[in-house]
This record gives C-alpha cells, structure tokens and sequence, in this order.
C-alpha cells in the first residue's frame, strides 16, 4: 500500500508535483493545519484522504477531523496527530500523544521541519510542508510504502 502524506499546507496553494505524485498513492494522510476546506476538497478528488485538525485550523475544520486518530493501513497502525507547543519539543510531544497506543508509525506535522526516523520500534514521520519557504530548510511531502517487508518512508523535495 502507498500512501501520501502532507501536513501543514495553510491554504498556501497545493503543488502540482505533489498532487501529481499523490495521483499514484492509496490513500492520503493530512496532518492538520489546512486553514481552509479548499485544501481537502482538492485531495479527496484524488484519492481518499484521513485527516487531523491543527492548531491554526478553523473551527469547521476542527469541528469535521479530529485532533488525533488511528488508521489500519495494510496490518500497520498509524497515528495522526498535527502537533503543538514549541517545535523544538514536537517529538516529545508527539511520543507522548500514542504512548499507551500500539502503533507502528506516528505521522505528524506543526514544526514544518520533515522528519523520519525509527525511534524504540515506532517510526515517526513527518512530511514538512510543501509550501512553506519561511520556517522550513526546503518544501516537502511524503510517502509511506507499506508491504509485507514492512514501512519504507521517503521524504520528497518539492521540485520547483
């Protein structure tokens, strides 16, 4: 199973590079922080998406995904929480929001800064933002493959 993976878009404008790519994947992940419904309506033309509300999301996106959710995909558990506090702590905070949970990745987003690392077993995966070209090094999304092999996670450069 292939899945996308994006977070933190703020109503910025969705890249076509990455709307290309996600056309190949199974499902889409959104890590909150939309700001706006018109992100989601131009993902869930492409495939299905499973989403979590950020902190600078409104209360209608608030009021539609939750703040944190488990998704089965292919035998593998993957938490979805946006984030919050200050960036420089996000993965203790993260770690900490599916501690009692059994997951096998923990996709998230808030820091704008791509993340992926195997941490005590659990992968922990953040795709950065894909159009944010103040607080983060580069822009970025990601992909999850999961198969049998287990969970292979690739952080993907915006090409410009």
């Amino acid at each position: 199973m292939k899945i996308g993976v994006v977070s933190d878009t703020h109503s910025k404008g969705l890249p076509k590079s990455m709307l290309e790519d996600f056309k190949a994947v199974d499902l889409i992940l959104h890590a909150g922080d939309f700001c706006d419904l018109a992100d989601y309506d131009v993902l869930a033309k492409i495939k299905d998406v499973r989403a979590v509300h950020g902190n600078m999301d409104t209360a209608a996106i608030c009021g539609r995904f939750p703040r944190r959710q488990i998704v089965d995909c292919a035998g593998y558990k993957i938490g979805l929480f946006h984030g919050e506090g200050a960036p420089a702590n996000i993965l203790d905070v993260v770690k900490k929001q599916f501690a009692k949970d059994k997951v096998d990745v923990v996709v998230f987003g808030h820091s704008h800064q791509a993340f992926n690392e195997k941490i005590d077993g659990v992968h922990y995966f953040n795709p950065g933002s894909p159009n944010d070209d103040v607080f983060a090094p580069y822009c970025s999304y990601g992909l999850l493959d999961l198969s049998e092999k287990g969970v292979k996670a690739t952080i993907v450069k915006i090409r410009k």
